[in-house]
């Protein structure tokens, strides 16, 4: 089990005040740059990539510095302060969402290795940014050799790649007949991996997440670390102090994946409302949406399940924080239970989603209309294998019930 953190500790209720007076600051700025992400969105689209310009107004706000250590420059928050941000960049643009959204657990996951690592990364390059995929390579396309290992392989999907300074992937070690003999993360630069043009799909298009390959790249043993110690929190960061960099792996890594579709609902539904005034129900006698009962019943429905989504998102949020403020590693079942808290959650904005397309009418899918892209976002988003809702009830259910998971290790 992780060690205990016994190390000198700020004070914690003044150290909650700071991270609440620094949440309402990013958020601000978040906010401050939304006509950028905004008037970028076609163009975050049609070149299958976030724009250059959003990429520096997030960079210029310090959205990328949220889950960075203040020792190399961040600003060390909470995963709380990051979802609330990150999906406020989902209310413009939910690919550009995404790309904060990945480089930022990218930088928490570089954090948990040791400093040397987080040398390498940032000592040259306080900006440098980290794109990711945990899934390991393919048996015997790694070799330990002194020093480290040599790797090659292919990674899909690394959201963010072509913004990235550095790649951070899943290894896989075998024994001489390729039998599996340990998982790790590893980082590397970017420049050790060529990028194969792959993503080319319905919704997420300007999330960039494209194939990293690597050819017999050599990765140091102290730039990787082992995947079974993360998921149990016996992290390689020697300062147990610090917070943030004690919060469960697997829970934070999947609940991340919900902030920006919370900022996509939440901007579906005002359009909703907005235009209600302004659009008829064709072959009926209302002139407005907003005078149909039905209308306001669907609305009611869909606002509510986009309420449960945040609701199960904060709270999850929340007690990935107060775990990590105690120095205590999250306990199986909780982590259970937040692994199913992120599907519930992508399930009621994917319903209420649905519901206000039904609500808003046929007029959702002119090409014009920010619905479409929205619901095309958040549906492709949703369907991330680490947040598959029939997969994370059936861990949550196993652990209520004290049946053996054999379903997956990422809990």
């Amino acid at each position: 089990m992780k060690r205990q953190n016994t190390a000198l500790r700020s004070d914690p209720l003044v150290a909650a005040i700071d991270i609440v007076s620094q949440r309402a600051e990013l958020l601000n700025r978040a906010r401050d740059i939304l006509p950028i992400i905004s008037s970028n969105t076609g163009k975050t689209e049609s070149e299958r990539r976030c724009a250059d310009d959003n990429i520096q107004a997030m960079q210029s706000a310090g959205l990328f510095k949220m889950l960075i250590p203040k020792r190399y420059g961040g600003l060390e928050l909470d995963f709380r302060t990051h979802i609330e941000v990150t999906s406020v960049i989902g209310e413009a643009c939910g690919a550009s969402a995404w790309v904060l959204n990945l480089c930022n657990i990218c930088s928490w996951m570089a954090s948990l290795f040791p400093d040397k690592v987080k040398d390498d990364i940032y000592g040259d390059n306080p900006n440098a940014l980290i794109s990711g995929v945990l899934t390991p390579n393919a048996p015997g396309q790694s070799r330990r050799v002194e020093g480290g290992f040599i790797v090659s392989g292919k990674w899909y999907y690394s959201s963010g790649s072509l913004h990235a300074d550095w790649g951070l992937i899943g290894v896989l070690e075998t024994d001489d007949n390729n039998n599996p003999i340990g998982q790790h993360l590893a980082l590397a630069p970017r420049s050790d991996f060529a990028i194969e043009d792959t993503w080319f799909t319905v919704g997420m298009r300007g999330s960039g997440s494209n194939c990293l390959v690597a050819n017999e790249i050599f990765i140091p043993d102290y730039r990787m670390v082992s995947m079974p110690d993360l998921i149990e929190g016996n992290y390689s960061n020697e300062h147990t102090e610090e917070d943030l960099y004690n919060s469960a792996f697997i829970p934070a890594a999947a609940l991340i994946l919900v902030s920006p579709q919370l900022g996509m609902a939440r901007a579906a539904l005002q359009l909703t409302i907005d235009m209600s005034s302004k659009r008829a129900i064709t072959y009926t006698s209302f002139a407005q949406q907003r005078d149909s009962t039905g209308f306001q019943i669907q609305l009611a429905k869909a606002a509510m399940k986009i309420e449960t989504a945040h609701l199960h998102t904060y709270r999850a949020a929340n007690d990935i924080d107060t775990f990590a403020r105690s120095g205590q590693y999250m306990d199986y079942q909780t982590r259970a239970r937040v692994r199913a808290d992120a599907g519930v959650a992508l399930k009621n904005v994917t319903d209420a989603l649905q519901d206000l397309l039904f609500a808003h009418g046929a007029g959702s899918f002119a090409e014009s209309s920010p619905m479409q892209r929205i619901w095309r976002d958040s549906n492709t988003a949703a369907r991330h294998a680490v947040t598959l809702p029939a997969i994370s009830e059936e861990v949550y259910g196993k652990a209520l019930l004290g049946v053996e998971n054999t379903v997956t290790v990422l809990v």
